[in-house]
C-alpha cells in the first residue's frame, strides 16, 4: 500500500513520503498546516488513491473520547422497558458504535480522519493512546473485545488552537503542510480549473499572493479561498484587464470578500494599498 497521489490533489513529494511512512511505521500520521491548505481532502485521497473506505470523525469542542469507541444509550432502553419492548432484557441493542469502531470492524482496510483533534479538550488526546496503540478496546456492558480486523490507516488533523499531549505526539508521525509556493499554486488552480488561461492564473495569484504578504494582516487567505475566489471571478466574468488595472493600481481586487473575511483586514488592506500609490 503507497500513496502516490491522485489526479484531484496536489501532493509533494514531502507529503506523500510522509504518507507512506506513517502506513509503514502503523502510525497515525498527524497533519499540521493552515485552516484551507488541504488537510481534510487528504484523508479522502489516500482513501480513494488506496481503494479504502473512509470513515470521518470530525471532532467538536464538546466531543469525548468515548464516543469515537461507543456510546450506551440508557435513555432509549429506559424508554423501552417502560413500553415493555422485550429487547430491554439485550443490553447490546443499545451500544452504539463510534467511529473508531466503525473503522476497526470495517473488513476492508479503511482510512480513518480525526478531523481538527485540537478543538477537543486537552485530555482527548489522551484518552485515545491506548486504543490507537493497542487497536482495540473492551465494552464492559457486553463483556466483549472490539479489535481491528485490519488496521486502518489513520490521519489526524489539527489546526494547532491547542498544544498536544507529549505522549500522544510520541506515537504519531508528524507532517507539517506549508503553504504552497507560486509554482504549487498554479498546478492547483489547474487540476481545479482545467483550461484556464495562464494571464488570468498569474494576475489572479499576483492579487492573492499581494493579499497574502500584507503586513498585520489578521486572517491570511487561504489556498481554498484562492479557489473560492477564482470560481467567483469565472462566474461574473471579471477580464484579466481589470484585475491587471487592480494590481498595477494596488488597489482591492474584486470580489474581494472571498479571500478577505473582516473588515479588520478590508481597512488594513485599503489602508496600505493607498499610502504604496502616493509613495509611488
Amino acid at each position: 500500500m503507497r500513496f502516490t497521489g491522485t489526479d484531484a490533489y496536489v501532493a509533494t513529494d514531502e507529503l506523500k513520503l510522509a504518507v507512506n511512512a506513517a502506513i509503514t511505521l502503523q502510525r497515525p500520521l498527524l497533519i499540521k498546516g493552515e485552516p484551507g491548505t488541504g488537510k481534510t481532502l487528504l484523508a479522502e485521497q489516500v482513501a480513494q488513491a488506496l481503494a479504502a473506505p473512509l470513515i470521518e470523525w470530525h471532532v467538536k469542542s464538546t466531543s469525548k473520547a468515548q464516543q469515537g469507541l461507543y456510546e450506551y444509550d440508557a435513555v432509549s432502553r429506559l424508554r423501552d422497558s417502560q413500553l415493555g419492548d422485550p429487547r430491554v432484557s439485550e443490553i447490546k441493542h443499545y451500544i452504539v458504535p463510534g467511529k473508531l469502531w466503525e473503522a476497526f470492524q470495517s473488513p476492508e482496510r479503511a482510512v480513518l480522519l480525526i478531523d481538527e483533534i485540537d478543538k477537543a479538550d486537552i485530555e482527548f488526546p489522551n484518552d485515545l493512546l491506548r486504543e490507537l496503540d493497542r487497536m482495540d478496546f473492551y465494552v464492559p456492558e457486553t463483556h466483549e473485545t472490539i479489535a481491528a480486523i485490519q488496521r486502518p490507516i489513520v490521519i489526524i488533523t489539527s489546526n494547532n488552537e491547542k498544544e498536544l499531549p507529549d505522549a500522544f505526539l510520541r506515537r504519531c508521525f508528524f507532517h507539517y503542510i506549508r503553504f504552497p509556493d507560486a509554482e504549487t499554486l498554479t498546478q492547483i488552480v489547474a487540476v481545479h480549473f482545467p483550461g484556464l488561461k495562464r494571464d488570468l492564473v498569474n494576475e489572479a495569484l499576483q492579487s492573492f499572493f499581494g493579499l497574502r504578504e500584507t503586513p498585520g494582516l489578521k486572517k491570511k487567505p487561504s489556498t481554498s479561498e484562492l479557489l473560492d475566489w477564482i470560481k467567483l471571478l469565472l462566474a461574473e466574468d471579471i477580464p484579466v484587464a481589470t484585475l491587471h488595472e487592480h494590481n498595477a493600481r494596488k488597489t482591492i481586487p474584486p470580489l474581494y470578500g472571498a479571500l478577505l473575511k473582516n473588515e479588520a483586514d478590508v481597512h488594513l488592506f485599503e489602508k496600505l494599498a493607498f499610502l504604496a500609490r502616493r509613495g509611488a
